[in-house]
């Protein structure tokens, strides 16, 4: 079983990792039918052992999965829920300068969660595969990514209560099946509720108004963790997008952070702090004192150019002016390929950027 973890620590990242091409490769010949579904996990696994031992070697004390065995950072683990299927649409998603490869879900029946979920028996595997070397940490889309406009279908759910209640049973589910597989460490990635920083029309469920689904999205996030073991640390990180290094939208946390920060139930949030886009350090002042900690995404995982260490040290200074230098970490502000295509940087160098991460934070923090 993974030690416990007071997470997240001074030096974290978002989760996912540049895929290598022998992968790549694998889960081309997988697709056309030209290898096993046996032999692309054996592919995976020795692609994994090689990138947890790696993250233990650039300095960091938790490791992720780099989301070696999924295409996208939420899709995937979404579409393994009973009542959800996975489905290509006419068109990706837009994002700044370029549409994503087009793929979706869909509600086609009551939402339940499988017991048959091949994430818990990925995350065992994984978990034997660092081995107590250093924190496991598992990532998951939070409920909320269900909230879009499209997803629910009003055949099975003309209520959206009815259907938050099903999505919010079915991930209580996933956290005891994840703990019971030993993690303590679980981060909720939501680009849905970061999606209310922006003024341009975001396309939510029509059911309710704006406030309603804004409410309605923290009411889902607190009712998973109700019965939160007290040993098992959940993170909230905040996106605005992330693919080949482009994003889907701007905004600061000012329209947000007022609710978000005192009433999201989470044990810290991870926040995109890496250019203009985010804005400034001042809603952290609404983080509780002693509550979550807040990880401040100030290095960009969408190039491989590292940032100046003594802008990085003014930065972190100006953070402390309204959060309690007890709660900051650091990571990178998103993933480095939350899905399989990647941001535009070499592997070098993000492991070269984990390396840095973990060096500023080991030069302020010891």
């Amino acid at each position: 079983m993974t030690q416990n973890t007071p997470g997240p620590f001074r030096a974290d990242h978002v989760g996912s990792l540049l895929r290598p091409e022998r992968l790549l490769q694998a889960r081309k010949d997988y697709k056309a039918g030209e290898i096993t579904s046996q032999e692309l996990y054996e592919v995976e696994t020795v692609e994994l052992k090689r990138i947890v031992d790696k993250q233990i070697e650039v300095g960091l004390d938790v490791v992720t999965d780099g989301e070696f065995r999924r295409d996208w950072w939420h899709l995937d683990f979404l579409e393994h829920l009973n009542g959800i299927e996975g489905y290509v649409p006419s068109k990706g998603f837009d994002f700044e300068e370029e549409e994503t490869e087009a793929y979706n879900i869909r509600n086609i029946g009551k939402i339940s969660f499988n017991k048959e979920h091949p994430f818990i028996k990925d995350f065992i595997e994984f978990d034997k595969i660092v081995a107590c070397r250093a924190v496991a940490k598992q990532t998951i889309p939070s409920p909320n990514q269900l909230l879009y406009v499209s997803m629910r279908n009003p055949d099975i759910y003309p209520n959206i209560e009815d259907y938050a209640t099903d999505i919010v049973n079915a991930y209580k589910e996933a956290l005891a099946a994840f703990y019971d597989a030993g993690c303590r460490y679980l981060q909720l990635d939501d680009v849905s509720i970061a999606g209310f920083v922006t003024n341009n029309d975001f396309i939510y469920d029509d059911a309710y108004t704006m406030d309603q689904l804004f409410d309605l999205s923290l009411r889902m996030v607190n009712s998973v963790l109700e019965d939160k073991p007290a040993d098992l640390t959940v993170t909230t990180h905040l996106c605005r997008g992330n693919y080949r290094s482009t994003y889907a939208f701007s905004g600061a946390y000012d329209n947000i952070a007022p609710r978000l920060f005192p009433e999201e139930k989470v044990d810290g949030f991870f926040l995109e702090y890496d250019d203009e886009r985010s804005g400034t350090f001042e809603p952290l002042k609404y983080v509780p004192a002693g509550g979550p900690k807040v990880v401040i995404g100030i290095f960009t995982s969408k190039t491989g150019e590292l940032e100046d260490k003594e802008a990085i040290k003014a930065r972190i200074a100006e953070a402390r002016k309204y959060v309690s230098d007890d709660q900051i970490c650091l990571s990178p502000q998103c993933g480095f390929s939350s899905t399989h295509h990647g941001n535009k940087l070499t592997e070098e160098q993000q492991w070269a950027k984990l390396n840095f991460i973990a060096d500023v934070a080991k030069e302020i923090w010891g």
